[in-house]
């Protein structure tokens, strides 16, 4: 319930005023780099999807080929079970890779595999990628998957584990990616669910130059699970060779050097291609589900429209396919498309510095970069001016994208300043699929305003509400949703979970889907997400976002990144706390940096934030996808039970940030 967050926001007097809000117009220099067209027509092509979501979608469908076409576009019979193309047949995989290598496509790279962890740089041809499949599809159908059996893939960020889900993909499988490392608990719930007949793994992955078996943790999630996999397939490194069970491991080169190539199996458009877990309220994992033709469907067109990606292209999502942002958009979208996508082992700083992403780009000529604002804010830390970007070759570049958190206006200003081409921050979740909000670079550049993720995408009839389900009025804050029906790629449901389907996102705001952001749209349509709705926060009666004041503190030329948390407070009921992670080589004093965003805050907002304390720490403690945990670092203070996120990146950190609270009066009970 979102109990009166739909006042115009508090921060109005600052950040979270449209008109208070910078923008820019990229110059024509930037915009003749890109070719980028700019042709006005985003307001006709949105409208026309809202209003004929059939003859809209039906048209981005004929890219896609079809064994038989749909019955009809969209089934609307069983709200809020939607189906699109209800009826078709295709495949995957055949769209992703057959097709490309049937048009003459097959020489062309279709990954490149830069790994910075292990020194290794491959190039695998479309070709090359169609043969491996079709031999790991013979595999797993020698060992007795079938269409509608689900494989859990539990793999580091190497290119078998693309060709794993394409090979399920291949055979109608239904593949669930599980992120490789995690802890054997977790991933035992996840097989528990999705009861998988085979799981592919790898021996090892490699972490901030450290080795860690998944073999081990592979075998105790296996034995603490009640549901067993009839066997196991595995990808042997040479950093740490497993050692395998007989009769249930089977090595992945020996099976796939002997196999028989499998052909593509049809599935219905509506058919499962893979479920994506993500962490439930309750502790079990929501199966994310994921369907074969709305998401080809999506896939292809997002390319274009949103990425002004062309086929031949280098395209580069610097994600992990463990996220839906690998699904979406290291495995799926730029194969379909007939782009070449890469695998990257390694981090944005660290590997060997905060210079490695600009050497991929200009070693493997990547026209565009999709990563998480966290990436750059942790490149901005360590190289603040920009020195190690400077020194290479970035002419052919033309567009970031970000996303996966609320991109902060420094950290995106820092990125076009030096960059110099367009930088997106876009809004999607996991169940989405992709984008519901962003700046659609193949249909139409608009002037960014900082803090905005831009326009609703085609498809997406996104609107804000108040608790009771009414509308409220632009630049008023209120709990973001979308109409239904979603567009094609949304999830049409949970894994074996219908009941928990609706009680998640439909119950609430009856007819529409339930993002759990809140924000408001202005007056020239722009979207701005200002925090997930469980981190507004009251004090003294007045509903603030967080997100506001992360801004205003990420504003503060010493601040790398930041974070603002809700603390009980028994006369204002909750209070605003900060946490501040310096830039590389600042020596000023925490103290005197803490007084100035506290004032900058009070001049920004005013004194009904309450904004009083800011902690410098050394580092936040993040997912694995770059997320800041702020739920957990809320518990800690109010001294709260909790458990370790499982999707965590390093736990030692939770100690530190429970140690400055400590220091600062809080976490007294932790």
């Amino acid at each position: 319930m979102i109990c009166g967050i739909a006042h115009r926001l508090e921060t109005a007097q600052g950040m979270a005023n449209p008109a208070n809000r910078e923008q820019r117009q990229y110059g024509s220099t930037a915009i003749n780099r890109g070719e980028l067209p700019m042709t006005g027509e985003y307001a006709d092509i949105y409208r026309r999807s809202l209003e004929d979501p059939e003859g809209f979608w039906g048209e981005a469908a004929e890219s896609i080929d079809w064994y038989t076409r749909w019955d009809k576009v969209l089934d609307d019979s069983n709200p809020p079970f939607y189906k699109w193309f209800p009826g078709a047949t295709l495949n995957t995989c055949y769209n992703a890779l057959d097709r490309h290598v049937a048009a003459g496509r097959g020489e062309q790279a279709a990954i490149i595999y830069d790994s910075p962890v292990t020194g290794t740089i491959k190039s695998i041809s479309y070709a090359e990628m169609l043969d491996k499949t079709a031999r790991i599809a013979g595999v797993l159908q020698s060992l007795g998957v079938t269409k509608g059996d689900r494989v859990i893939i539990y793999m580091p960020m190497i290119p078998q584990a693309v060709v794993a889900m394409y090979a399920c993909a291949r055979i109608g499988a239904i593949h669930s990616v599980v992120f490789g490392g995690f802890a054997p608990r977790e991933l035992a719930t996840r097989i528990n669910d999705a009861q998988p007949k085979a799981i592919i793994s790898a021996s090892c992955g490699i972490e901030a130059g450290r080795v860690l078996p998944y073999k081990p943790m592979l075998d105790q999630a296996i034995e603490l699970s009640t549901h067993k996999p009839e066997f196991t397939l595995i990808v042997q490194r040479e950093q740490a060779v497993a050692e395998m069970i007989p009769g249930r491991d089977h090595d992945w080169m020996e099976t796939m050097d002997a196999a028989q190539p499998a052909d593509c199996v049809p599935v219905a458009a509506t058919d499962p291609l893979y479920i994506l877990y993500t962490s439930g309220t309750t502790g079990q994992p929501k199966g994310i589900l994921r369907d074969n033709g709305g998401h080809a469907v999506a896939m292809y067109w997002t390319m274009k429209n949103i990425y002004n990606a062309n086929p031949g292209e280098r395209y580069w999502a610097a994600s992990d396919v463990g996220w839906v942002v690998g699904h979406s958009y290291i495995v799926y979208a730029p194969l379909l498309y007939g782009c070449t996508t890469v695998v990257f082992e390694g981090k944005p700083v660290g590997t060997p510095d905060a210079g490695v992403f600009w050497r991929v780009i200009e070693q493997h000529k990547i026209n565009t970069l999709f990563t998480a604002p966290t990436a750059f804010r942790a490149i901005r830390r360590e190289d603040p001016n920009g020195e190690l970007l400077h020194k290479y070759d970035l002419s052919h570049f033309r567009a970031l994208f970000l996303a996966g958190e609320r991109s902060d206006p420094e950290t995106l200003k820092w990125a076009e300043d030096h960059l110099k081409t367009p930088v997106i921050d876009h809004w999607w979740q996991t169940e989405t699929g992709w984008a519901i909000a962003g700046n659609p670079l193949g249909i139409e550049l608009f002037p960014v305003k900082y803090g905005s993720a831009t326009k609703p995408m085609p498809g997406w009839n996104l609107q804000v509400l108040d608790f009771d389900g009414t509308q409220v009025a632009p630049g008023d804050i209120g709990a973001l949703v979308c109409k239904m029906p979603l567009p094609p790629g949304a999830l049409p449901t949970l894994w074996n979970a219908d009941e928990r389907y609706k009680e998640a996102y439909m119950n609430e705001f009856p007819g529409y889907y339930k993002t759990g952001d809140a924000g408001f749209i202005d007056d020239d349509g722009y979207a701005h997400v200002m925090t997930r709705v469980d981190d507004v926060i009251n004090v003294a009666g007045h509903r603030l976002s967080t997100g506001g004041m992360e801004e205003i503190l990420a504003a503060h030329p010493d601040v790398a990144e930041c974070a603002v948390i809700g603390v009980e407070d028994q006369l204002k009921g909750q209070l605003p706390l900060g946490f501040m992670v310096l830039k590389a080589g600042v020596t000023r004093s925490a103290d005197e940096i803490t007084t100035e965003v506290v004032k900058m805050v009070r001049e920004q907002i005013g004194a009904v934030a309450a904004f009083k304390t800011a902690l410098v720490v050394d580092r936040l403690p993040k997912t694995r996808s770059g997320k800041i945990l702020r739920g957990t670092m809320k518990k800690i203070a109010d001294g709260t039970e909790f458990t370790t996120p499982a999707t965590i990146d390093d736990p030692a950190i939770l100690p530190e940030i429970a140690d400055a609270l400590r220091h600062a009066g809080y976490a007294k009970v932790a």
